[in-house]
């Protein structure tokens, strides 16, 4: 065990928490990483509505008594109803993203609640320190899913934002072995938060297609995209490369758009359609060869940490 500030905040034993993945990160999921010792948190961006994210977190609470966590995009339109469900169900943790957190974080927190924020650099984590949220997650470039516009590393990022506040900071993108987490915590971050590794595992919600595709990825299996509106990372296949070609034609935003449609992520995540879908994984895809349970994936980044460490003190 690797004691934290975010371990003794959050009561958990390992420093590793689970990223708020779309569609991968489901309730079964999420029990299996906080019942391990993480943080495993529910995706509220997959749920379609406040009565699907109560069901959620009445399975999270019916498998494990350990804390967890709900993802809450601010940019998704049903945020009032799914905070309602938060606050009625006595959720532990709440990590927001995708926007500014000030609107919620006073209610939250008076109910108790832990707030944690996703910020991409060092002016979003000063504002969302200033909002008053307990925590940051600080999020490379490397990550899968939404990304910042600046495409900051992570390892660039980390030591500037942890020496510009005073909240505790977590590690985010790229990150799946054990080395890593003591890496980061070198740098100054009190945790990890893990998505790509989650998302291939025996508990994650996602298509087998898709958990086949990141675990037989190289590196540069994956690609950013939207940088005219809202960078993703993905898998690089056919679909991707024609919103690049897209990208960079005459075409306007909204044309570009339009031609994307919606639905993408769902399709490559859900229904493996990891060809023509829009696969949301990291750069770690690379990190990782098998598809493991949660526990073995605990076992093995618990492990590869002690044996760093050995290494180190050697």
């Amino acid at each position: 065990m690797l004691s934290t500030k975010i371990t003794r905040l959050l009561k958990i034993e390992h420093p590793i928490i689970e990223g708020g993945m779309v569609w991968a990160g489901g309730e079964m999921l999420a029990a299996a990483v906080s019942k391990a010792g993480g943080l495993g948190t529910i995706a509220g961006g997959s749920c379609g509505s406040a009565k699907e994210l109560e069901d959620k977190i009445k399975y999270v609470k019916k498998h494990t008594d350990n804390p967890f966590a709900v993802n809450i995009p601010m940019i998704y339109p049903q945020v009032d109803q799914l905070i309602e469900v938060i606050l009625k169900n006595q959720v532990n943790v709440v990590i927001t993203s995708a926007g500014n957190p000030k609107k919620y974080t006073s209610i939250l927190k008076e109910a108790g609640i832990i707030v944690i924020h996703v910020v991409a650099n060092k002016k979003f984590a000063l504002k969302a320190e200033a909002a008053g949220v307990d925590m940051i997650v600080v999020e490379g470039v490397e990550a899968g899913g939404h990304n910042g516009k600046d495409e900051l590393t992570l390892f660039t990022m980390l030591p500037n934002i942890v020496n510009a506040v005073s909240i505790p900071v977590i590690a985010a993108g790229g990150i799946a072995k054990g080395e890593q987490i003591l890496a980061a915590i070198l740098l100054g971050a009190e945790g990890v938060q893990i998505g790509t590794l989650f998302a291939s595992s025996k508990e994650s919600s996602a298509h087998i297609n898709y958990k086949n595709a990141i675990i037989n990825s190289n590196d540069t299996s994956t690609i950013l995209t939207g940088r005219r509106f809202a960078p993703i990372r993905a898998l690089k296949n056919s679909f991707a490369e024609k919103v690049l070609s897209w990208e960079y034609s005459n075409l306007t935003d909204k044309e570009i758009m339009n031609k994307i449609g919606h639905g993408g992520s769902y399709k490559g995540i859900i229904e493996g359609d990891v060809e023509n879908g829009v696969p949301l994984m990291g750069q770690s895809a690379v990190l990782i060869d098998k598809i493991l349970s949660v526990e073995d994936i605990f076992e093995k980044l618990i492990s590869e940490m002690h044996s760093t460490l050995k290494k180190v003190h050697n």
